[in-house]
């Protein structure tokens, strides 16, 4: 099937089951822009009548074009590339920004000062942040909140495998003020499903040198999969099914992202709840 034509049964198949918040971000691809892209295609050809139903978000922070200015956190970066997001999706605004991860060398204050402004311009509707340290999020929170702009939704990897906001206090915190928290990578890239289980497919993204790594499957890690792997068989389940309803009975956690490259992948995510 063309990519597009798959892109496109996938989205309306999440749509027409009640999925409705679609997550992007400047620099998905490859090549960089190609997914927004793709999503104004999408909103072109089959979406823009649902367009107040939908909520859509976009990023930036990540490596977007060459110079100081498309990477990171200024207030340059931030704006420029919300612009260029919103001419690549075909959009008026988004309902959620992200800054897309902490930046050491930027002042807080400007890169929170430049979500406060997106948003009052109308280019966004709400504000969030993506992977940044406890007491990042912590300024991040008091920041916005007296300034009117508060924290909508904190987005981090976590996973059976990856827990570090809830080791780390992210999770916690975002419960305590009321922010929510969604999760990215719930499958951790495909080790939290059956595929690896016996060993390295041929066409995974592990054996064709993507970014998962052989060396990351390591024998303690193999057999820790197998066990969760054993948990899901005695609760019904399928891997995939258990990883993801483990992320949503966590307390705090708002909703997960699901990646699916496929139909019958999305109707499997879905059976976890």
């Amino acid at each position: 099937m063309d990519p597009y034509e798959r892109s496109r049964a996938i989205t309306h198949y999440a749509f027409d089951h009640g999925i409705t918040h679609f997550d992007l971000a400047n620099n998905y691809g490859p090549p960089y822009g190609s997914a927004e892209e793709t999503f104004g295609r999408l909103m072109d050809d089959d979406f823009r009548p649902y367009r107040d139903e939908l909520f859509i978000s976009s990023k930036a922070g990540y490596d977007m074009w060459p110079g100081p200015y498309g990477n990171w956190g200024s207030r340059k970066y931030l704006m420029a590339s919300l612009d260029q997001s919103l001419s690549r999706m075909h959009l008026d605004y988004v309902d959620l920004f992200y800054s897309h991860r902490y930046d050491p060398n930027t002042p807080l204050e400007e890169t929170l000062q430049a979500l406060v402004d997106i948003v009052k311009q109308g280019k966004a509707l709400y504000i969030g942040i993506s992977r940044w340290p406890l007491e990042a999020l912590k300024f991040a929170e008091e920041y916005l909140r007296e300034r009117d702009t508060p924290l909508l939704i904190y987005q981090d990897r976590l996973n059976m495998i990856d827990r570090q906001p809830a080791e780390k206090g992210q999770l916690q915190f975002c419960k305590e003020k009321g922010i929510g928290f969604i999760s990215f990578s719930p499958l951790a890239q495909g080790l939290l499903t059956d595929r690896y289980l016996n060993g390295i497919p041929a066409d995974s993204r592990m054996a064709q040198g993507g970014s998962l790594k052989k060396d990351d499957l390591i024998p303690e890690l193999l057999e820790k999969i197998r066990n969760y792997n054993e948990e899901a068989k005695a609760h019904g389940l399928t891997l995939a099914e258990r990883a993801l309803s483990w992320i949503l009975e966590q307390d705090g956690v708002t909703s997960v992202l699901v990646g699916a490259s496929s139909v019958k992948q999305l109707a499997a995510d879905l059976k976890a709840i």
